[in-house]
């Protein structure tokens, strides 16, 4: 079975060295008696339940899977899921970051975004019960009116009820403006909702109470398209103004997805006949709340891939150094055995350093982007809310595809550490790369990501969001253009930088003449504005870590940022060229042609 040992030491690194996060919460009322031993502490306990309690489910709910009882429509989870799901709603764990006024600890989502890591990578399929709640509790927070939040919020932020977004339909997939549930207004202000959805994750679990259900739907007289969407709150049992179950609802799951990975996730198709449903926001508008939650699923699903990159890596390198195989090619390493470990061939460090590299470049990304949410909801500067919040949206789309995309190759390689062993389910590898691959599909597809992020992002604000962006990694340049140990990092930063100007200025262009430029350029764009911010954040990482080289930390920090940077980060020059090759080679073969 895989172990997990939580990566206490390089979070505190990027919380406390690089991000300096006590000192950026002094300037949010909210926050600023959170300290360093604080944060410390919260991680320790955090890294204890996701390494003790709810590791050892994971390849449990692998081989169990969820079961479905047609007759009552209710779902059991596999063996020790509830129990878990009940430590972790009395050790207050859902509550971490929410709103006091509700329950909730009132923590820097920072915090929270750790906790999400260390608990994905103990069981991505179990954390995507509570981690879907946590979004629906965001999205009720941010639309829902006074008498809604007061009855779902404190029930969501405590854990005792769960939540889901009920999007897509059999017909529409990522295209929402097909969607054709509808929703009947009543005579006391209610809704009833018709309709089905698919692909619902934790849409039917027997872990909460109650499952609150966000669906989008159509009123009767909306416009078409994705502008006549509403957003409803329905949930599975009616509440009780006391805070009780009433009766059970019209919304039921017809049926469970046999799936490649993430088999202890129920991954639901409900059914609504008549469900009662409340609106959330204004009418029509409901996929714009509905974003509230969706972004944050972005978010989640990029913790997702960081979590599942993190464990493989670990387990590939206990691995590498126990297997004998082979001399070393510069002679024997270890003479008095029979062969040398695997981690000594060239190679399989290669594999290993891939997955270590995107590891910590992600949890860079993670924890930076996080912060950001915490600035753009609590700083008392507007102008630096507006800026974080620029930067969130920018980084939203790369945090999502760009760290599922690596999270895919990392185990993939760590898989291949183990050879043939690594396609035995009793070492827990091959499950890992069955669990990434749905995250690159999820949430709006990686391309769909691309899309957005050069559609939207970048070509839709004229770059200015990008602009931002850049204005940082010119400063850093500034700041350590002269210094000559920096020069290995801030070099390829800075000749990184002017490419990306360069490549977005002519998809610009090309984009104004032709908009397949954009759909056939995305993917390759989105991939090099990753590698440019992970250059970025590793430069700051190696700023740090040259002081400090007599700590074996801080020598394996900068052994790792080089091998990125000379192993890694070429690929932009390939991805560059791609997407320059434009859209005539992809649309040129006739359609009868295929």
């Amino acid at each position: 079975m895989p172990q997990y040992t939580p990566p206490l030491r390089d979070m505190q690194f990027v919380l406390h060295e690089m991000l300096q996060v006590s000192e950026v919460f002094k300037a949010m009322p909210r926050h600023a008696e959170v300290d360093v031993d604080t944060i410390n502490a919260v991680l320790e306990e955090a890294g204890k339940f996701a390494a003790g309690v709810v590791a050892p489910l994971n390849p449990v709910g692998d081989r169990e899977g969820c079961k479905l009882d047609k007759d009552t429509h209710e779902v059991r989870t596999p063996t020790g899921f509830k129990a878990a799901y009940e430590q972790f709603v009395a050790g207050g764990w859902g509550a971490l970051s929410c709103d006091p006024e509700h329950g909730g600890q009132g923590l820097p989502i920072v915090l929270n975004q750790c906790l999400y890591e260390m608990l994905n990578s103990a069981s991505q399929a179990w954390t995507m019960y509570p981690g879907l709640s946590h979004g629906a509790y965001e999205c009720l927070h941010a639309h829902g009116t006074e008498e809604q939040k007061a009855l779902y919020l404190p029930k969501l932020t405590s854990g005792e009820w769960s939540g889901t977004m009920c999007l897509t339909e059999p017909h529409c997939g990522t295209d929402l403006g097909l969607l054709r549930t509808k929703a009947e207004p009543q005579p006391d202000g209610s809704y009833r909702l018709t309709g089905q959805k698919i692909f619902i994750s934790a849409g039917e679990h027997d872990l909460a109470g109650n499952i609150v259900h966000l669906v989008l739907a159509r009123l009767p007289d909306a416009p078409p398209g994705s502008k006549g969407i509403s957003l409803f709150v329905v949930p599975k049992f009616l509440p009780q103004a006391d805070g009780g179950l009433g009766e059970r609802n019209g919304i039921f799951c017809s049926g469970l997805e046999h799936k490649m990975g993430i088999h202890g996730n129920a991954t639901a198709q409900m059914v609504l006949e008549g469900a009662h449903g409340t609106l959330v926001g204004e009418p029509n508008q409901g996929l714009q709340a509905m974003f509230v939650m969706m972004n944050a699923a972005r978010l989640g699903v990029g913790m997702q891939s960081l979590g599942l990159t993190e464990v493989a890596y670990q387990n590939a390198v206990a691995y590498a150094k126990d297997r004998l195989q082979m001399r070393s090619l510069s002679g024997p390493k270890a003479p008095d055995k029979p062969a040398d470990p695997i981690i000594v061939h060239p190679d399989v460090r290669r594999m290993l350093l891939t997955a270590r590299a995107y590891a910590e470049g992600g949890r860079a990304l993670a924890m930076y982007s996080a912060l950001l949410l915490d600035q753009a909801h609590a700083s008392e500067d507007e102008e630096e809310r507006q800026e974080a919040a620029e930067l969130l949206a920018l980084l939203t789309p790369i945090v999502k595809a760009f760290l599922t995309d690596n999270g895919w190759i990392a185990t993939s390689e760590c898989l291949g550490v183990f050879g043939g062993h690594g396609y035995i389910a009793e070492w827990g590898m091959e499950q890992f790369v069955r669990d990434a691959r749905i995250n690159m599909i999820y949430e709006g597809t990686n391309t769909i990501q691309a899309l957005d992020l050069l559609g939207r992002k970048v070509l839709g604000d004229n770059g200015a969001r990008m602009k931002r962006f850049g204005a940082k990694v010119r400063e850093l340049i500034e700041d350590e253009g002269v210094n000559e140990p920096m020069q290995e990092f801030v070099n390829p930063l800075a000749d990184l930088g002017d490419k990306v100007v360069k490549l977005t200025t002519e998809l610009g262009f090309k984009a104004f003449q032709n908009r397949d430029e954009v759909g056939a350029a995305a993917v390759d764009y989105l991939r090099v504005c990753g590698h440019l911010v992970f250059a970025y954040l590793f430069t700051l990482q190696a700023r740090i870590a040259l002081k400090k080289q007599d700590d074996a930390f801080y020598r394996a920090k900068l052994a790792t940022i080089r091998f990125y940077f000379a192993k890694l980060l070429p690929e932009t020059a390939m991805l560059i060229r791609r997407a320059r090759s434009g859209a005539q080679p992809l649309m040129a073969m006739d359609e009868a042609l295929f």
